[in-house]
């Protein structure tokens, strides 16, 4: 797992927070402590949210034969 100052990888957030809902959803958690789990969650949740558009950002982008990247759009029929 990563420590504190390293920044958790996309797979171990998702992992996390599929663990936290497993735990939430059992209801044998205390109220102090699912709140405490629902905001880390939450943060986990923003992280992979970041992730997901930073790695859509370079998805849409391609190289052009000259080397320059250049935004991908698709073109939808009319």
């Amino acid at each position: 797992m990563a420590t504190k100052k390293e920044e958790k990888t996309f797979e171990e957030s998702l992992l996390e927070l599929e663990t936290i809902a497993k735990e939430l959803e059992t209801g044998n958690v205390g109220l102090d402590e699912a709140i405490e789990k629902y905001s880390n969650a939450m943060n986990l949740a923003k992280n992979c949210s970041d992730k997901l558009n930073k790695a859509t950002e370079k998805v849409n982008k391609i190289l052009k034969e000259n080397g320059e990247l250049e935004e991908f759009e698709i073109e939808e029929e009319k």
